[in-house]
């Protein structure tokens, strides 16, 4: 029977697989390195009967050892800040159907329809960075980033490939891999290749800038001397972005009119047929650091082992070159979709190149007692500086004469200009014990552009004992300069010149956490002065930067609870936010998501789950969406009605194979015919939706 179900996946990925290339990659959206439902099939041996294995493949004799997950290891990045610590793979089934960035269940989002298209959060989510910023996110969840990029330790080659695909449709179809091995015992090298070919659900298929093309490639490795000194990480990422713009569907009433409504949705009329942005992403990343002193390990000799230094130095080098493209090809603006033009009425190449080239340069030192096993009045100091080089130019297409009196067409640069910012940095942590830390976090422009910014944090952590769970305080104010779109901005449709004051937002969070209780809780408090902001005049489309001039008050509570009663398990998790300025800072006040799912092993190796999830969040205005700049904006005071999104699916795992296969939306023509997030853009319709990962072991 394991055979057979073996030979069904493999029919069925082959079925699927050959329409993922006819367009182009998702991105490898980071998991968490939770090892919950991390499942293992394969024969238990010993160590020593593994160690013996190796011996003999590497002579060349014949190999009865079979290859699992225990001979992977996985970090990141930000696990290497203060100690080198490393995470057992996680091959499980925990949240493997909400594959898309935009069914994050903790993390939800609005979109223009399906995954690949311009999103942002639902919820208010504050950022945290400051210095400069472009203003251009909203395709950000769709592309790979150095510090989202995982290092292996991987005692044998690792590969892994995943493909998730709608039944009978090209709506959504994303198919990912990821290679990686040691060429030496203290060193990796490895690759990950996404790609997102999704045409949608209200377009023509036919129409080449009405279909999702993306691609992400990214090289890295992990060298780590034999001393366990040294540490190299480094990555070369490629992210190309092709994102449909097409001013939405013309049929308003797609799912409101009561007349007949049905119609061949992948052939609808849309009011841009020729209209697409194009972001394009090329980096280098290499971070380098050196243990200096004493180096403490905890669990030495074990998976879980921690390199922990007294002392460290590191340097980091980025050089990155972003462009962003919007392009519309021969066309005019019959429907209005665009407020204005400035340059032509049938044709739109706005770019904005950005070269940004940082140095960071750091030292750390820690104070602690010889043993490591309590630890106890432990002192951590981070002190650094950066230095940011930027350059950006912004260019328009135009038409001109010729010496011979001709027109043509040329890329007229509008925009061109060069700073730098510098930075300090100081992180300063102390643990009383294993119970209490506190920890701070300064980052200060200097010098500069951006000079002014800056972000202070503190965080006390109180932890009880094992049943009593840990309380997590923080606070922080941040300062931060308006975004280059706000400000300065000139592309065929939107020109802006402004002067705005930083944004500053101060924050205080309460946060109760218990894991056996498998309960979370968290209370935050946000003010924010000059809140930045796009708009329009009232039941207008003429988008643009504004800023108020009153403070914004915002609570927002969100609880995790999750309850089981043997195989049963209902995951629950809610958000409430209230603001004083509702109508400026559009987002609901409610937001739930439920799953509710039931274990279950068939046949004795096929690990199952069965659930419904569901989705909901009361009713709100809805934003909507400029074209040609990627900007939600406060335009007509619009509200939908809200009605739950629920799913089913089923999910399990065969040996080294994960699989779903999930009705989503599955309730569509019960309560609503459709729904919407954003004004004027319909979100998908009820669709099958089939997903494999496969893993190698080799």
């Amino acid at each position: 029977m394991r055979k057979e179900l073996k030979y069904i996946l493999l029919l069925l990925l082959c079925l699927n697989v050959h329409t993922v290339f006819a367009q182009y990659g998702q991105i490898n959206r980071a998991k968490p390195l939770s090892t919950r439902d991390t499942l293992r099939t394969e024969k238990k041996v010993s160590d020593d009967q593994l160690l013996d294995s190796l011996r003999k493949k590497e002579d060349n004799k014949k190999d009865s050892v079979v290859f699992s997950a225990k001979f992977i290891r996985v970090t990141m990045e930000r696990f290497l800040s203060d100690s080198t610590q490393t995470f057992a793979l996680d091959t499980g089934l925990y949240n493997f159907e909400n594959y898309s960035p935009l069914m994050d269940p903790r993390n939800p989002r609005i979109s223009l329809g399906y995954t690949g298209l311009s999103q942002r959060s639902l919820l208010f989510e504050p950022s945290k960075t400051i210095g400069f910023d472009a203003g251009q996110h909203a395709l950000d969840v769709y592309a790979l980033r150095p510090q989202d990029i995982k290092y292996y330790n991987a005692r044998v080659a690792y590969s892994n490939l995943t493909l998730f695909n709608g039944f009978g449709s090209s709506a959504e179809q994303v198919f990912k891999i990821i290679h990686t091995q040691n060429i030496k015992p203290n060193w990796n090298v490895g690759f990950n290749l996404n790609f997102n070919g999704s045409r949608g659900f209200y377009s023509y298929s036919n129409v080449l800038q009405q279909n999702v093309s993306d691609v992400n490639a990214a090289l890295f490795t992990w060298y780590q001397s034999k001393s366990k000194r040294y540490n190299l990480l480094a990555n070369v990422i490629y992210n190309n972005l092709k994102s449909p713009e097409t001013g939405a569907i013309l049929n308003d009433s797609v799912f409101t009119s009561s007349g007949n409504t049905l119609f061949y949705k992948n052939s609808s009329a849309v009011r841009l047929p020729n209209s697409y942005e194009n972001w394009t992403d090329k980096s280098l990343y290499i971070k380098q650091f050196y243990y200096l002193g004493r180096i403490d390990s905890l669990n030495k000799g074990n998976a879980n082992s921690k390199i922990l230094p007294t002392q460290r130095v590191a340097h980091t080098f980025l050089v990155q070159n972003n462009t962003y493209n919007y392009l519309q090809t021969n066309q005019p603006d019959t429907y209005n979709v665009f407020p204005d033009y400035y340059y032509s009425n049938n044709r739109s190449r706005d770019s904005l190149v950005v070269t940004h080239i940082q140095n960071e340069f750091s030292y750390s030192f820690y104070l602690r007692s010889k043993s490591v096993k309590f630890v106890k009045n432990e002192l951590k100091l981070d002190l650094g500086l950066i230095h940011d080089l930027y350059h950006y130019a912004q260019y328009v297409s135009d038409t001109t004469l010729n010496q011979y009196g001709y027109q043509y067409i040329h890329q007229n640069k509008v925009q061109n200009n060069t700073f730098q910012d510098i930075t300090l940095k100081a992180k300063l942590s102390y643990r009383f014990s294993d119970r209490i830390g506190l920890e701070g976090d300064l980052r200060q422009i200097v010098q500069g552009r951006d000079f002014g910014d800056y972000y202070y944090g503190a965080k006390l952590t109180l932890a009880g004992g094992a049943k009593a769970g840990k309380i997590i305080l923080e606070a922080y104010s941040q300062n931060s300069t308006p975004p280059l779109i706000y400000t300065n901005w000139v592309s065929n449709h939107y020109i802006f010149h402004n002067s705005f004051d930083n944004q500053k937002t101060t924050s205080a969070s309460f946060n109760y956490v218990n894991n056996p209780l498998q309960l979370d809780i968290k209370a935050e408090y946000f003010l924010i002065a000059n809140y930045l902001y796009f708009t329009a005049q009232p039941g207008g489309i003429d988008a643009h930067p504004a800023q108020l001039s009153n403070d914004i008050n915002l609570l927002k509570i969100s609880i995790g609870k999750n309850l089981s009663y043997h195989s049963l398990h209902f995951d629950n998790y809610v958000v409430y936010q209230k603001t004083d300025y509702q109508s400026t800072l559009r987002t609901p006040e409610v937001y739930t998501y439920s799953n509710l799912y039931f274990n279950k092993t068939f046949f004795g190796v096929l690990k199952s789950n069965f659930g419904v999830s569901v989705r909901y969040n009361s009713p709100y205005v809805a934003p909507s969406y400029a074209v040609g700049i990627a900007q939600f904006y406060n335009g007509p005071n619009i509200t939908f009605s809200s009605y739950p999104v629920a799913s089913v699916y089923f999910k399990a795992t065969l040996q080294r194979t994960n699989l779903f296969l999930m009705y989503d939306y599955a309730n569509q023509g019960i309560q609503s015919k459709g729904y919407y997030t954003v004004n004027r853009y319909p979100q998908q319709d009820r669709l099958l939706k089939f997903g494999v990962s496969w893993t190698f072991y080799n």
